[in-house]
């Protein structure tokens, strides 16, 4: 990440499951204490997923917890967020989404000169043999820098 991005939250399991092809930088609308409980790191997406209605992209199935120091206006920790992209930017992924196995899958949350942001994954699911392939080079990859530091 570029200077001056404080990292919220990465989704590891996101690259583990998934074949990554693109990435696109969107910011997100969020209401009320929702801001605040992202700043603290108070989200969970492990099975999170983005879809295009009607030429706008929703994050499904994020879950931002309550703040506990608020008051009653609290916000919904499981509501749908809108994503904010450019037009041709929704067009494209709509595209891409079209295709047989592509899905949207945010792989992580940042600030960005103080502003939330979400990287958004263009994905397709791996199989099994793919998944066992991936820990292999993992696992050999640490070997190598083990021996390197010898």
């Amino acid at each position: 990440m570029p200077e001056g991005v404080k990292v919220i939250a990465v989704n590891r399991r996101a690259y583990y499951d998934y074949v990554i092809d693109e990435k696109h930088e969107c910011g997100i609308e969020l209401v009320g204490t929702e801001v605040k409980s992202v700043k603290d790191g108070r989200v969970s997406f492990p099975d999170a997923w983005a879809e295009i209605v009607k030429g706008e992209v929703f994050l499904n199935a994020f879950h931002i917890a309550e703040n506990p120091f608020s008051s009653i206006f609290n916000h919904d920790p499981d509501r749908r967020k809108k994503l904010l992209l450019h037009k041709a930017e929704i067009k494209r992924l709509a595209r891409r989404v079209e295709q047989k196995g592509y899905t949207l899958i945010p792989l992580s949350f940042y600030l960005k000169k103080g502003r939330v942001k979400v990287e958004l994954g263009v994905c397709k699911g791996k199989k099994d043999f793919d998944k066992r392939e991936s820990i292999k080079a993992k696992d050999l990859k640490r070997e190598i820098a083990r021996e390197a530091r010898r």
